[in-house]
């Protein structure tokens, strides 16, 4: 029997940690979160004070289970959980569970925290432990409750105005927000014109550039020079003041400093990571928590090779320092080592300092050392933190740096600017450089001029104008978003990564090389919650939410009177916004009337996708409809482009074997029809095709039928084909595997027929899963079928299950007790935020 049970998150973590401890430990994972509130109204009961009803995750109970077997014969509970508010939430959660059942009874219950899985760090926390902290599981059921009452109210709403399956989050949307007013600004952007005026001179043999820096006496600016004209006029007037000859006027040389970077926060990891590696937010994390989680080095015992990656800190334990620098004087030299270790000072005013940065557990271990014990992406990812680390604790780069300024030789008033730069000594640069999000070329690259002498005259090769125009704002990059995110202090790191997924998984955002791009969909709900919830995705107003969850984590603010103060104003937005047209909703756009019918043609949003109609539903004739082709954008199409649409369904002739030919676009894509067979369309443009094209796309798809078929019974119609997981018999109602031990060439109309009585009857797709199923593929034919959808009830299927202001017996209806509300201090708990 373990005198002493350790919980631990992870499975990989309690293996690596259970070999440190030894045999009166058995450690065991939870695997994340325990409980989490019912996916149900009334889950917080906004009418009581907040208290939330929650359960067992389904898929952990069996962890639940076990745990609780184990403690029965344990005399000691450990909880290992990780050192942040969701672990100490989880631990809180066990802890209650287990309260439940009982088995708490004569057991010595503790909190036990290690930022580093090492052998010593974790024989640190065990000999040190402490009680859970009140504080910070109060700030996580707050944030739990938050992302509750906003998702539960708000996207269903999103459901019955837009189309089902959409959802609007506390975090998720600013950021949405963020993507979609980038895209706004290069919408409208107007480029200006200007021109860049340069020198190419020429002292002993050496080349080199100089940018026009004043023109009769006036500083140049960025649109002194911005046309043709003006730019002929100045070449003009600079050859003539020059004749071939530039006078240095002016050389100021210096020496500059840079200085390291501190190490890594979750949040810099995250850029760094995107822009030098091309990991995503999500790869990033999952690769850092194996790192952290321990891996075996050259057959050994498993370690961690990472601190904790979920932290806002840039400072470093004393011990750690003081063995980076120990290495460093080794592996790089005394004169790369700074006479004082270096500190570091977060800008987050949120940062839980006691915390260390993403750094090494041990910078003994160089990366080209271990790298054949790690994967691909560890080995990667590690090389980048110990890089990082190593370098924010040495000396600074020194460069020289030269200026000259060099008159035209006829007149002292025009003037070029010319700098270089050389890199005298590369001290922290030797290890590592950071990226850049605009990074166009090495800046730390020598910019080497030749020796310039002020007075001396140099050759001037030419003067050299070239024509330019502004850019508008880049779209933002995974690196450059998290950045921003952080900047306005919308959300945390940590939850970066579930954002960006949240709204690619959404359909909010597509990705335009390594850029976001909103889709009309993610432009449709975001201007929805800016016109219409425009207090909820104000940034200021995320941030100061975040800082006050923050207060709440310290200890500063009770968590109740927050969630008050919020639900009150939201609960009565929610309730004023029930009455919103669909119509109004979807942003439909007239643009123009139909030449034939006279009546007005529509764009929109539907179900399926955007699409555009011609007349309204209060016609006597049914409106028609057609879906927009990949690539069209809601917001640019024109009335011609619109009724192009209308094109299809194509009919080109007849088969040889007289079968009709049509081409059209369905559910699942584009796809001609002969007779009534189908092929689909993978290449070609069902607008454009030719006959020609279609009978050889028909014939492709029978000479595959051909070879899929082994046996035909045409008059019962019955066959026996080639499947994707082996032969099988069908009559088009039913489909039944062929029998292992009979050959399906040789089977027998009878025996066909007795096989496909036997077999069950094919399952009805569901209402819940054909609309998910369909939604993403947006076809056109398919948008038709939008207005039926209202029309036959699709808010019966869409019925808020809202928490707005909950009576008293709908919160008790539940079967299992409301949960208690709080820790000793009497506060709230839940589940993991989703914010």
């Amino acid at each position: 029997m373990s005198r002493n049970l350790v919980i631990v998150e992870s499975p990989a973590k309690a293996r690596t940690i259970e070999k440190y401890l030894g045999k009166d430990y058995e450690v065991l994972a939870s695997y994340g979160h325990v409980r989490d509130l019912v996916p149900k109204e009334g889950a917080v009961d906004t009418e009581h004070d907040f208290a939330m009803r929650y359960d067992v995750i389904d898929r952990n109970a069996k962890h639940v289970d076990k745990i609780a077997r184990s403690l029965k014969k344990s005399d000691a509970l450990l909880l290992a959980t990780d050192p942040d508010r969701e672990g100490e939430a989880i631990a809180w959660h066990l802890l209650e569970l287990l309260r439940e059942r009982g088995l708490l009874k004569d057991k010595e219950v503790a909190r036990v925290v290690f930022h580093e899985i090492t052998k010593k760090a974790v024989g640190s926390a065990v000999a040190s432990p402490r009680e859970i902290s009140s504080d910070l599981v109060n700030a996580q059921q707050a944030r739990r409750a938050l992302d509750y009452l906003v998702g539960f109210n708000l996207s269903p709403l999103l459901w019955r105005k837009v189309q089902r399956g959409l959802s609007a989050g506390r975090v998720q949307s600013p950021a949405l927000r963020l993507i979609c007013e980038r895209d706004a600004e290069i919408e409208a952007f107007v480029p200006e014109e200007y021109w860049k005026i340069e020198a190419r001179a020429e002292k002993d043999a050496q080349a080199f550039g100089a940018r026009l820096h004043q023109l009769d006496g006036e500083k140049v600016e960025q649109f002194t020079v911005n046309n043709q004209g003006s730019a002929d006029a100045a070449f003009e007037k600079l050859t003539q003041a020059a004749q071939g000859q530039l006078r240095v006027a002016k050389v100021d040389r210096k020496q500059r400093k840079r200085n390291p970077a501190p190490p890594f926060t979750t949040s810099t990891l995250q850029q760094e990571a995107a822009r030098k590696l091309g990991f995503t937010a999500k790869r990033t994390m999952r690769t850092a928590q194996s790192l952290y989680e321990g891996v075996s080095i050259d057959g050994g015992e498993a370690t961690g090779l990472i601190t904790y990656m979920r932290t806002d800190s840039v400072s470093l334990a004393a011990d750690a320092v003081s063995e980076l620098r120990s290495m460093i004087g080794k592996r790089y030299g005394d004169k790369n080592l700074p006479d004082a270790p270096r500190s570091f000072k977060t800008k987050s005013k949120n940062a839980q300092e006691a915390h260390e940065a993403i750094r090494p557990t041990e910078s003994a271990r160089i990366p080209d050392e271990i790298k054949s014990n790690l994967t691909s992406d560890q080995a990667r990812l590690y090389e980048l933190i110990w890089q990082r680390t190593v370098a924010s604790q040495m000396v600074h780069a020194l460069f020289d740096t030269v200026s000259a300024d060099l008159a035209t030789s006829g007149d002292d008033r025009h003037l070029f600017r010319a700098s270089g730069r050389t890199l005298r000594e590369p001290g922290f640069l030797s290890v590592y450089k950071e990226g850049k999000d605009d990074d166009k070329g090495d800046d730390d690259a020598d910019r080497r001029l030749p020796h310039l002498e002020e007075g001396e005259l140099i050759k001037l090769a030419e003067i050299v104008p070239t024509q330019h125009f502004t850019e508008p704002p880049p779209r933002f990059t995974e690196a450059a978003l998290v950045k921003t995110l952080e900047e306005y202090d919308i959300g945390r790191p940590s939850t970066y990564a579930s954002i960006i997924s949240t709204l690619q998984d959404r359909e909010y955002v597509e990705m335009d090389g390594k850029a976001f791009m909103p889709t009309p969909l993610g432009k449709i709900v975001n201007k929805f919650l800016t016109d219409h919830f425009t207090r909820y995705v104000d940034y200021e107003f995320t941030a100061n939410l975040e800082d006050r969850l923050d207060a709440v984590s310290r200890g500063e603010e009770k968590w109740q009177p927050l969630l008050k103060e919020f639900w009150d104003r939201f609960s009565e937005q929610i309730d004023a916004k029930q009455d919103l047209s669909r119509e109004e909703v979807a942003q439909a756009r007239e643009l123009g009337t139909d030449p034939k019918s006279g009546k007005p043609v529509i764009v929109r949003i539907g179900r399926f996708g955007p699409f555009v109609q011609i007349g309204s539903k209060d016609d006597e004739e049914k409106p028609k409809f057609a879906g927009l082709r990949k690539g069209q954008d809601m917001d640019k199409i024109t009335l011609d482009e619109a009724l192009y649409l209308f094109n299809l369904p194509r009919d080109l002739g007849e088969t040889p074997e007289g079968e009709e030919i049509q081409v059209n676009i369905g559910r699942f894509g584009p796809y001609v029809r002969y007779g009534k067979k189908f092929a689909s369309l993978k290449e070609d443009d069902p607008y454009t095709i030719s006959k020609e094209r279609a009978l050889e796309v028909i014939a492709d798809k029978k000479e595959a039928d051909a070879k899929k078929l082994i046996k035909h019974f045409e008059a019962e119609g019955i066959k026996v084909q080639h499947g994707p997981f082996g032969p099988y018999i069908t009559d088009g109602k039913k489909n039944a595997s062929v029998p292992k031990d009979q050959e399906p060439a040789d089977l027998t109309l009878e025996q066909c027929q007795d096989i496909i009585a036997k077999a069950p009857e094919k399952k009805k797709r569901g209402r819940k899963g054909a609309a998910k199923k369909t939604a993403d593929k947006a076809p056109a034919k398919s948008a038709a079928k939008s207005p039926a959808a209202k029309k036959n009830g699709a808010a019966k299927t869409t019925k808020a299950k809202t928490a707005t202001k909950a009576k008293p017996k709908k919160t008790t209806a539940a079967k299992k007790p409301a949960a208690k509300t709080g820790t000793k201090s009497g506060d709230a708990a839940s589940g993991k935020s989703q914010s």
